[in-house]
C-alpha cells in the first residue's frame, strides 16, 4: 500500500527534474539523491508490508516511509508555489516565460532554493535513520521471501488448500450456475475445452466447482479428477506434483521429488494419454500459469474437461481456444436471507425488529456469499441486543471476524501495480452506492497526477485501460454502457470499505461521509484528499490537502484569508443538488487563487459567468460546470488556459479557445458560438458536442470546421427545429471519427457513406428525414456495430438490407412511425445480438395488420427483440423466431390474436417475455409455463382479456420474477409444483386487492 505512494512520488520527483531543471539548478543534485534514496527504499517496502500484521515495529517502519514520502512532495509542491507567484505579472507570456522575465529567481520573489535544499537535506537523513533502525533492529532480512510461509498470508494459503475438497452440504444459489456448467462438461463434444468461472473475490467461485467436482454423474463419468489450488506466487514443478498427487497416479513421493519440470510435464502427459479426466484448476491469478501446465494436458478426444476459477477476466477469455466463460452472478435479496436466516436463528426465536435489522445488514452484503456466511456466523454468536452495535459498523465487523474476508480482499489489492492500487484507493472519494461517471473519474485521475504519459497514448487512455483492468479484476463492477462504452460503475460495498480504509490508513483519502457519529473533522494534518459533505466556515487545518470533494455544495470555506489554507489543492469538486439555495450566481474570486488546481468542477449550479482571474489557474486541465439550471459566459483571459483538457457546460455566448491546443472535450456549446471559432489548432480535439439553441442560424450547418478536427472522434450535432445539415462529405477528414450522432434534417446522406466514413462504429441519426432508404448505404458501413434510427430519421414505410450487408452491426434500434416493413436478406447483419423496435404511440399513420418476423428469424445471432405496435397493429405469427436460437430476451407491445402452441419449441432458451397490449383470449399460461428456461415474466396493461390464468404443477421450472398488471384478471391458480423457484412477484396495485393467488405466492408479492 505504501509502496503505491512512495513510487507515486518517485515518479513526480523525476518529472520535477526534468521540468524544472533551470529552476532547481544548485540542488538538483540533492533531488536526484533523494529520488535514488526512496528507490532503494521501494525495494524493501512490499515485503515489509506483508509482515507489518505480525510485527509493530515493521509497522512503525513502514508508516515512516509513508510519511517521508509526503513531505518530500510537500517540500516540492511548496517550493513551486513559490516559484508560481510570479505568473500573475504579465498574462501575455507563457508561464515558465513570465518567470524567467520577472526578477523571481532574484529580488522580492527570489525562491529560497537554499532553503529547499535544507529541507531535502533533512529528509535524506531520515531515510538513512531509517536504514540504520533497519539494521540495529535486525529488520535488514525483510526482503528475504523465504520466511513467507510461517507468516499469516502463508497460513491462509495452506489453509485454501487443504480444504479445497471439503463439500459444503447445503449450497444455496448456485443451482441454475451448477445446471449450466454440469451441461457443459457433459455434452457430447469428444475435444478436450476449457471451462472458466468468473467472479470477484468471496462470490462463491470455488464452492460452485467443489460442488461440480463431486457430483455423482462427473465422478462416474471422468476416469481421473485432480484438484489444485494456484494463487499469486506459484512455482510450475510444485503444481505439476500436486496434480500428480491429486490425479493419484502411481509415483513414489522421491521420484516426483527428483523430477524437473520437462520430467513431471512428460510423466503427467503419458499417465493421461488413455483416459477421461477432469481437472480443477483453481483461483488462477494469471494467464501464465495455465499456459505452464496446460501442455501436460492431453486432447485424446475422449470429453475430457478443465475447469479455472478467476477473478480476473483475461485470465477467464484467453485460456484456450475453446473456452466457455461462466460470469457468476451475486445473489438475489431471497437467497441472501436464506443462506443468512439457514443457521443465523438456531439460538433463538426471531421478532419482527429483528428479522428487519438482519435483512437490512443481509441488503448492505450486496449479494457476495462469503460477507453473508461471514455476518451470519458472526450474528449467531451475539445477542439479539447486539445486533445494533454491527449494522453501525457492519464491515469492520465481518473483516475482523473472518480471517478469510481480510486475506480475499487484501490478496486483491496487493497484486495490482502501484498505479492500479492508486486508482482503487481513489474510489474512496465516492459516496455509498453512488452511480461512478467513468469519463469524470478518469478526468480526475489525470488531473491528480496518478497516469503517465505513454508514447502512443494521451493519459485518459491510460486511465481508461487502469479502470478496465479494475473492471477485469473484479473490483469494479460496470454500471450502464451505451455504445460498448462504460459510462457508469459501481463498487461493492465491501470493497469500497477496504479502499475507505486503507486510504484513510495511508492520509490518501478521508471520507468524513463514513465515520460514524462524527463530531466534526478529526483528520491528520497531513491527509490528502477529504470527502464530505460540506466544509465549514475558517475551516483551514489541512494545509497540506490536495483534493477536496463536496457532496452538498457550498464555497464557504474559501472566503478571505481561509483561502491560503487550501494553497496546494490541485483538484476541487463541488456538487450542487437543486435542493441547495444558491446566494450568488458570480463565481468566488478566492477560487482563482488557488494556482494548482488542475480540476475544477461546480455541477448543477446557476454560476453564469467565470472572472477574468480564471487565468491564474494555469495549471487548470479540468473545467466542469455541467448544470441544467444555465449558461456561463466565458471570459476572453480564458485563452490563456494552455493545459486545458476538458471544457464542460453550457456556453452560449463567445468561445475563446482557438489556442487551447490541448483541448480534447468540448460540450456543450452552442452551434453559434462554435461558428465563430477557427479550429484549426485544436488538434487535440476528441469529443465535440454542440447544439442550437434558437431558431437564428439560419444557413445550413456546415462540416467544414469539423473537417479541421484531425483527431475528434465523437461529435454529437443537434440542431433546432426546421434546421438542415449540410453534406456530410468534408467528414472524410475526419480519420479518427467512431461516434456520430446527428439530430436535424438532412436532404440525403453521402452516396460513398462508407469512405466518407470508414471508420464509425457508432451512428445515430434523429429527426433527418431521409426520404430514401437510408440502408443501402448504411450496410456498406464495414466498421459500425450500433445504429439508431430514432424518431422522423426517415419518412419511408420500407428498408431493405441486402446480403452481406453490416458485416459488423451488433446492435439495431429503430423507431420510425411510418416503417411497416424491414427486410433482410440472408447473409446481412450476421452478427446482430439485439434489436430494438418501437413506434412512436402518437404517429396517425397506419401500420400493417401484421409485421412478419420472417426477416427477423434470419438474424441468427439475436438475443434481445423488442417490438412495438399501434394499439390497432396486429403481430404476425412467432414461428419465424424459431430460428433464432440465441433469443433470450422478448418484449411484445402490440396485439396478437394467439400465442403459438409450441411455445416452448419455438423460443427454448428464452429467459425474459414481456407482453403488453397483445389483447389474448386464451389463457396463455398453459403454454408459457413449458418455457424451461424463463425467469422473468411480465404480463402487462391488456396483455390478457380473462378473469382467470391457471398454472399447472411442474409449470415454470425456473420462474423466479412475476409481474402481472391485468385489470380484469379475479384468479391466479397455481398448482402444486408450480414456480417452486419464484421469489418475488409483482401485482399492480389498482387489482391488488381483488385478485386470488395463493398463499404462498401472497407471501413474496408486492403491489405497485
Amino acid at each position: 500500500m505504501v509502496d503505491a505512494v512512495v513510487s507515486f512520488v518517485v515518479g513526480r520527483l523525476g518529472d520535477y527534474i526534468i521540468k524544472e531543471a533551470g529552476f532547481l539548478r544548485e540542488v538538483k543534485d540533492e533531488v536526484l539523491l533523494l529520488r535514488n534514496e526512496l528507490e532503494w527504499m521501494q525495494c524493501f517496502i512490499k515485503d515489509a508490508e506483508q509482515k507489518q500484521v505480525e510485527d509493530a515495529m515493521i509497522r512503525k517502519w513502514v508508516s515512516d516511509i509513508r510519511d517521508i514520502a509526503y513531505d518530500t512532495e510537500d517540500v516540492l509542491d511548496s517550493y513551486l508555489l513559490k516559484r508560481g507567484r510570479g505568473q500573475t505579472l504579465n498574462h501575455n507570456q507563457g508561464f515558465l516565460a513570465s518567470i524567467k522575465k520577472c526578477s523571481c529567481i532574484f529580488g522580492q520573489e527570489k525562491i529560497d532554493l537554499y532553503g529547499v535544499g535544507k529541507k531535502i537535506e533533512t529528509i535524506r537523513k531520515r531515510i538513512s535513520d531509517l536504514s540504520r533502525k533497519r539494521e540495529i533492529y535486525r529488520l535488514e532480512d525483510i526482503g528475504n521471501k523465504g520466511e513467507g510461509s510461517s507468516n499469516s498470508l502463508g497460513k491462509l494459503k495452506e489453509l485454501r488448500r487443504v480444504t479445497s475438497f471439503v463439500v459444503e452440504e447445503n449450497v444455496i444459489g448456485f443451482e441454475d450456475d451448477a445446471k449450466v456448467l454440469l451441461g457443459k462438461l457433459l455434452e457430447d463434444e469428444p475435444r478436450l475445452f476449457v471451462t472458466s468461472i468468473l467472479g470477484m473475490g468471496g462470490l462463491g467461485k470455488t464452492t460452485l466447482a467443489k460442488k461440480l467436482y463431486h457430483n455423482s454423474v462427473v465422478v462416474n463419468k471422468f476416469h481421473h479428477r485432480a484438484w489444485v489450488s494456484v494463487s499469486q506466487d506459484y512455482k510450475t514443478e510444485d503444481l505439476l506434483r500436486r496434480i500428480i498427487k491429486s490425479f493419484r497416479i502411481s509415483c513414489s513421493t522421491i521420484d516426483l521429488e527428483k523430477m524437473n519440470t520437462e520430467d513431471l510435464e512428460r510423466h503427467l502427459h503419458d499417465s493421461l494419454l488413455e483416459h477421461s479426466y477432469l481437472v480443477v484448476i483453481d483461483d488462477v491469478w494469471q494467464k501464465e500459469a495455465w499456459e505452464s501446465l496446460k501442455r501436460s494436458f492431453p486432447d485424446s478426444n475422449n470429453g475430457s474437461r478443465v475447469i479455472i476459477t478467476t477473478r480476473i477476466k483475461d485470465v477467464a477469455e484467453r485460456s484456450d481456444e475453446r473456452t466457455h466463460v461462466h460470469k457468476l452472478r451475486f445473489l438475489s435479496q431471497d437467497e441472501s436471507w436464506k443462506l443468512f436466516s439457514e443457521k443465523a436463528f438456531r439460538k433463538f426465536t426471531i421478532d419482527e425488529g429483528l428479522e428487519e435489522l438482519g435483512r437490512e445488514m443481509v441488503q448492505k452484503c450486496g449479494g457476495l456469499p462469503l460477507a453473508i456466511v461471514v455476518l451470519r456466523g458472526l450474528l449467531s454468536t451475539k445477542k439479539p441486543q447486539e445486533w445494533h452495535m454491527v449494522r453501525d459498523q457492519i464491515w469492520r465487523h465481518l473483516r475482523n471476524d473472518s480471517i478469510h474476508v481480510s486475506y480475499l480482499l487484501d490478496l486483491s489489492f496487493s497484486n495490482l501495480s502501484y498505479q492500479l492500487k492508486l486508482c482503487f484507493l481513489y474510489l474512496s472519494i465516492y459516496p455509498e452506492d453512488y452511480e461512478i461517471s467513468v469519463a469524470e473519474l478518469i478526468r480526475l485521475l489525470v488531473a491528480e497526477g496518478f497516469i503517465k504519459q505513454e508514447e502512443d497514448q494521451v493519459m485518459e487512455d491510460v486511465a481508461k485501460n487502469h479502470l478496465d483492468e479494475l473492471i477485469n479484476r473484479s473490483l469494479i463492477q460496470i454500471d450502464t454502457l451505451y455504445h460498448g462504452r462504460v459510462i457508469t460503475c459501481r463498487v461493492h460495498d465491501l470493497l469500497r470499505d477496504l479502499a475507505i480504509e486503507k486510504a484513510k490508513e495511508l492520509n490518501f483519502v478521508y471520507n468524513c461521509n463514513e465515520i460514524a457519529h462524527s463530531n466534526g473533522f478529526s483528520t491528520s494534518p497531513s491527509c490528502r484528499r477529504l470527502s464530505c459533505k460540506n466544509l465549514p466556515l475558517l475551516f483551514n487545518r489541512l494545509s497540506n490537502v490536495r483534493s477536496i470533494f463536496l457532496s452538498d455544495g457550498g464555497f464557504d470555506f474559501l472566503t478571505g484569508a481561509n483561502c491560503r489554507g487550501f494553497r496546494l489543492l490541485r483538484v476541487l469538486s463541488i456538487q450542487y443538488y437543486e435542493a441547495t439555495p444558491i446566494d450568488d450566481d458570480s463565481f468566488p474570486e478566492e477560487t482563482t487563487k488557488l494556482i494548482h488546481l488542475k480540476y475544477l468542477g461546480i455541477r448543477n449550479a446557476s454560476v453564469t459567468c467565470l472572472p477574468p482571474s480564471i487565468s491564474h489557474l494555469q495549471s487548470l486541465q479540468t473545467l466542469d460546470f455541467s448544470s441544467f439550471k444555465s449558461s456561463v459566459d466565458l471570459p476572453i483571459e480564458l485563452s490563456k488556459l494552455q493545459d486545458l483538457r476538458h471544457l464542460i457546460g453550457r456556453f452560449q455566448g463567445p468561445l475563446p479557445i482557438e489556442n487551447l491546443t490541448n483541448l480534447q472535450t468540448l460540450k456543450f456549446a452552442s452551434i453559434q458560438s462554435w461558428a465563430k471559432v477557427n479550429p484549426e489548432k485544436l488538434i487535440k480535439l476528441r469529443e465535440l458536442r454542440i447544439y442550437s439553441h434558437s431558431p437564428e442560424y439560419e444557413d445550413e450547418f456546415n462540416f467544414d470546421s469539423i473537417a479541421k478536427l484531425k483527431s475528434i472522434r465523437i461529435l454529437c450535432v443537434r440542431l433546432f427545429d426546421g434546421e438542415f445539415f449540410d453534406s456530410l462529405e468534408p467528414l472524410s477528414h475526419c480519420p479518427s471519427l467512431l461516434d456520430l450522432k446527428l439530430n436535424g434534417k438532412m436532404k440525403r446522406l453521402p452516396r460513398d457513406m462508407h469512405e466518407v466514413v470508414p471508420n464509425l462504429e457508432c451512428l445515430c441519426l434523429k429527426n433527418t428525414g431521409l426520404e430514401d432508404d437510408p440502408m443501402p448505404k448504411l450496410e456498406k458501413l464495414r466498421s459500425l456495430v450500433f445504429l439508431e434510427l430514432l424518431s422522423k430519421s426517415y419518412g419511408g414505410n420500407k428498408m431493405v438490407c441486402t446480403s452481406k450487408g453490416f458485416p459488423r452491426l451488433a446492435h439495431l434500434e429503430i423507431d420510425l412511425d411510418g416503417l411497416e416493413e424491414l427486410q433482410v436478406e440472408q447473409g446481412a447483419m450476421k452478427m446482430l445480438v439485439s434489436v430494438k423496435i418501437s413506434e412512436a404511440m402518437t404517429s396517425n399513420l397506419r401500420i400493417p395488420e401484421r409485421l412478419s418476423f420472417d426477416s427477423i428469424a434470419k438474424l441468427k445471432s439475436i438475443r434481445m427483440l423488442r417490438v412495438q405496435l399501434f394499439n390497432q397493429g396486429f403481430f404476425g405469427s412467432l414461428e419465424p423466431l424459431s430460428h433464432c436460437p440465441s433469443l433470450l430476451d422478448l418484449r411484445l407491445d402490440g396485439k396478437m390474436k394467439r400465442l403459438p402452441r409450441d411455445m416452448h419449441e419455438v423460443v427454448p432458451n428464452l429467459e425474459s417475455l414481456c407482453l403488453k397490449n397483445t389483447g389474448l383470449e386464451d389463457d396463455p399460461m398453459p403454454k408459457l409455463e413449458k418455457l424451461r428456461s424463463l425467469v422473468f415474466l411480465e404480463l402487462l396493461y391488456k396483455s390478457y382479456g380473462g378473469k382467470k390464468m391457471v398454472c399447472t404443477s411442474k409449470g415454470f421450472p425456473r420462474l423466479e420474477n412475476l409481474e402481472i398488471n391485468l385489470d380484469g384478471l379475479k384468479e391466479l391458480q397455481v398448482d402444486e409444483g408450480a414456480m417452486k423457484k419464484l421469489k418475488s412477484v409483482e401485482i399492480g396495485k389498482a387489482m391488488n386487492s381483488k385478485l386470488r393467488i395463493p398463499e404462498r405466492l401472497r407471501s413474496v408479492a408486492s403491489a405497485y
